[in-house]
């Protein structure tokens, strides 16, 4: 797939319970976005995931979606369709992406 000249990459971390296998294989969670940089709008997106299913449910919830303006829309998807043990480290990681992107347009400093 080949993405728009105006798309961002954005990465969103968090961390997971310990006993999760993310946290395991991998220490972290995080998930990668591509997002529209005028409109906001979520083209593609991928996580860490040990098992692909959670790449396709979090495709199906997240592409679509605005990145700066549809939080409470996301956690309510989020918390009615995912009910696996990575779904607060989603909720989080996709806070730290969205806060990315608003600091990135508002031309403050981005922490990576």
């Amino acid at each position: 797939m080949t993405y728009p000249e105006n798309s961002l990459y954005i990465v969103g971390n968090s961390k997971s319970q310990l006993s999760n296998p993310i946290t395991q294989v991998y220490g972290q969670f995080f998930i990668g976005f591509i997002v529209d940089n005028e409109s906001g709008k979520i083209i593609d997106v991928e996580c860490n995931a040990i098992i692909s299913l959670t790449n396709n449910i979090l495709k199906d919830i997240l592409i679509g979606e605005n990145i700066a303006a549809d939080y409470e829309i996301i956690k309510s998807h989020i918390t009615k369709r995912y009910l696996g043990s990575s779904q607060k480290a989603i909720l989080v990681a996709f806070k730290d992406a969205q806060k990315k992107y608003l600091d990135f347009k508002s031309g403050k400093p981005v922490e990576l």
